[in-house]
C-alpha cells in the first residue's frame, strides 16, 4: 500500500464501562444503573435497569472479528474486547494502529437508552455518562478524542440548559434522541416550540447528531418491518431520514439558517435520490401536502445544513458529484460491528482512488475538522488552507 491517507473518523464509538455510570449516577437511580456483567451465554454484557435489557458487547463491539464469529449468542469474554473501547490510552494505540488520526466519539449503551421508556432515568443515565466522557475518556486526548454529549429533553428548557453544560464540559457536540421524552406533550422536532433549542445549538456552536438506532422506528427486528429479521437491517437509517425530513419540510433551517445537524452511520448514497424525491414532493405536491411555505428547495436545505456520515458505502464515494461532497464525512464506527478496523487504510485507498485529491481530504478529514473545530497538525493544517464551505 501507498502513503497512508490522513484520516478523522466522524463516527466511532466508546463501549461504556460499569463505573460510567455507577460511580456517577444520580443517586436515587443507582440501583438502576447500567452496570457491567458476565452472561453464561453471552460474556460481556451490560446490564441495564435492573436486567430490563442486557446489552451483548461481544456481537456490537466486534470490530475486526469474521462475520461468523459474531452473534448475541456468541461467547465474549471482556478480555477479548478491544481495551480502547473504554480506555483513552489503548484507544490512542488502535486509532494508530488503524491509520487514523482522531475520532468522534459516540456512545454504544446510550444509543439504546434512547428509547428508554422511563424519561427520568434516562436523563440520570445521559447526565452520568457525559460526565465520564468528558473528564475521563475525551480529556486524555482532546485533539483526537472529540466527543459527543447526549440530552433525554424531558423538556425545551432542559434541553437548552443540557447544550449549555455539554459546551462548557468540552464536549463538541450533542448526540440527540430520535424521539424527544417530551415529544407527546411539546410536539415533534418541526414544532415551533423546539426554536429555543435550534437557537441555543447555533449559538453555542454546537452540532445536533441524529444516529441511527436511537429512533423507534428504526430497531432491529422491529415490527413494522414485514418478512424476515434480516430486512429490518435495511430499515435501519429510517428513523434519520425522517428526522432529517421532519426539519427540512417542517421549516426549522428557515426559522435558524446557522443550524447544522449531522445524519450519523445511516450511509449516504442514498441522499441524491432522497433530495431528488423531497424536490419533486414540493414542486408536484407541495399543493396539497405541504404543511408550511419554504423558502427554498428541500434539497438547498441539505446541502447547506446536513452532513452525513459512512463507512464503506462505495456508492456514496461515487455520488459525489450529485451532492455537495463537503457534507460527506468518512467514519470507520469503531469498534462497532460495522467497522472499517483495522483495514480503514485499505478500504479508503479502494474506495477514494476515482476522486480528486481535494474532494478525497474533504470527504476523509477536511469537512470533519471543519465542522467541529479541531486542531489539526501543521503540515495538514497548511493543506486545510484551500478552505471548507460554511
Amino acid at each position: 500500500m501507498g502513503t497512508p491517507l490522513y484520516a478523522i473518523s466522524a463516527d466511532s464509538h466508546v463501549t461504556e464501562p460499569g463505573d460510567c455510570y455507577l460511580d456517577r449516577i444520580d443517586p436515587a437511580f443507582r440501583d438502576r444503573a447500567p452496570v457491567a456483567a458476565t452472561d453464561p451465554r453471552m460474556g460481556a454484557v451490560m446490564d441495564v435497569d435492573n436486567g430490563r435489557s442486557r446489552i451483548p458487547y461481544g456481537m456490537i463491539a466486534a470490530a475486526g472479528r469474521p462475520p461468523e464469529t459474531v452473534g448475541p449468542f456468541e461467547y465474549t469474554g471482556w478480555e477479548q474486547l478491544h481495551q480502547g473501547g473504554w480506555d483513552p490510552a489503548a484507544r490512542l494505540a488502535e486509532q494508530d494502529r488503524d491509520g487514523v488520526a482522531a475520532e468522534v466519539v459516540y456512545p454504544s449503551v446510550g444509543m439504546l437508552l434512547c428509547n428508554h421508556p422511563d424519561a427520568d432515568y434516562k436523563k440520570a443515565c445521559f447526565d452520568a455518562y457525559n460526565l465520564w466522557l468528558a473528564e475521563y475518556f475525551t480529556a486524555h486526548a482532546p485533539d483526537r478524542l472529540i466527543g459527543m454529549g447526549q440530552t433525554a429533553l424531558r423538556s425545551v428548557r432542559e434541553g437548552v440548559a443540557d447544550l449549555a453544560r455539554i459546551k462548557d464540559s468540552g464536549l463538541r457536540g450533542v448526540m440527540m434522541p430520535g424521539h424527544a421524552a417530551c415529544q407527546d406533550e411539546v410536539g415533534d422536532y418541526d414544532d415551533p416550540a423546539w426554536d429555543p433549542l435550534w437557537h441555543a445549538a447555533a449559538d453555542l456552536g454546537l452540532p445536533l447528531a441524529f444516529h441511527i438506532l436511537t429512533s423507534g422506528n428504526d430497531q432491529l427486528g422491529a415490527r413494522q418491518y414485514r418478512g424476515p429479521k434480516m430486512n429490518s437491517f435495511l430499515g435501519i437509517m429510517r428513523g434519520c431520514q425522517d428526522v432529517i425530513g421532519t426539519l427540512v419540510f417542517g421549516g426549522v433551517f428557515d426559522r435558524e439558517p446557522r443550524l447544522k445537524v449531522v445524519c450519523v452511520e445511516a450511509d449516504a448514497g442514498w441522499m441524491p435520490h432522497w433530495m431528488y424525491r423531497a424536490d419533486h414532493a414540493v414542486r408536484y405536491h407541495g399543493n396539497w401536502l405541504g404543511d408550511r411555505e419554504l423558502r427554498r428547495l428541500p434539497s438547498e436545505y441539505v446541502r447547506d445544513h446536513v452532513h452525513l456520515t459512512f463507512q464503506d458505502d462505495a456508492v456514496a464515494f461515487r455520488v459525489t458529484d450529485l451532492m455537495d461532497p463537503h457534507r460527506l464525512m468518512w467514519a470507520s464506527d469503531h469498534p462497532h460491528s460495522d467497522s472499517t478496523f483495522p483495514h480503514s487504510q485499505e478500504v479508503l485507498a479502494d474506495h477514494t482512488a476515482h476522486l480528486a485529491d481535494d474532494v478525497r481530504d474533504a470527504i476523509l478529514w477536511r469537512n470533519c475538522a471543519s465542522l467541529y473545530g479541531l486542531s489539526l497538525p501543521s503540515s495538514i493544517a497548511s493543506a486545510s488552507r484551500k478552505g471548507v464551505p460554511a
